[in-house]
């Protein structure tokens, strides 16, 4: 938890394409990917497998390829999904004319409830607290990558009006779960 100092540091100078990290210390999430993680959202009919996501060259977050739109992926150099922080899953909304695993991401409400299954056999219910949507030049670096006490989720995707200069969404949503079980 003592490293919060270090990873906000190394967040604030990246610039920002969905999401951010510093790649300073490898997380508990590495191996739980090589492990094999899934992700099940009912409420939006998402159910995918969880691969490995580091860093771009640029220092930005990788995303999922565009080719496979319907996989998610988790952030590796933070905590795995059930451990104390906040563990990061990204997806896209869409990709190479297919609707993405998070196609409907904006659609889920406070309440609802996000799995992530273990290969141990055990899966950890997350419930949503709050949807919020950010313009990708104002991401909210510190409150999605911030150390917590509590084991926390944030999935993110993009979001708002499509630049199609740019081909890229001027937004991202962001969701944020707190841990509330886990069950065999």
């Amino acid at each position: 938890m003592k490293r919060t100092a270090a990873l906000l540091a190394g967040l604030l100078l990246c610039t920002l394409t969905a999401a951010c990290g510093s790649g300073e210390q490898p997380g508990g999430a590495a191996a739980a990917v090589e492990r094999g993680l899934s992700i099940t959202i009912p409420s939006i009919g998402v159910q995918s497998s969880l691969i490995p996501l580091g860093l771009n060259e640029d220092r930005t977050v990788a995303t999922p390829p565009l080719s496979t739109p319907m996989q998610a992926g988790l952030y590796v150099n933070g905590p795995a999904p059930g451990d104390p922080g906040p563990a990061v899953v990204l997806g896209h909304i869409n990709g190479g004319g297919q609707e993405g695993v998070f196609s409907r991401l904006a659609q889920v409400k406070a309440g609802d409830e996000v799995d992530v299954a273990k290969t141990d056999g055990t899966t950890a219910t997350f419930t949503i607290r709050e949807v919020t949507r950010a313009p990708k030049d104002a991401f909210p670096t510190a409150k999605v990558y911030s150390d917590t006490p509590n084991p926390q989720l944030r999935l993110i995707t993009c979001g708002g009006a499509l630049d199609r200069t740019a081909r890229s969404y001027v937004d991202n949503v962001i969701v944020y779960a707190d841990l509330t079980g886990t069950r065999a």
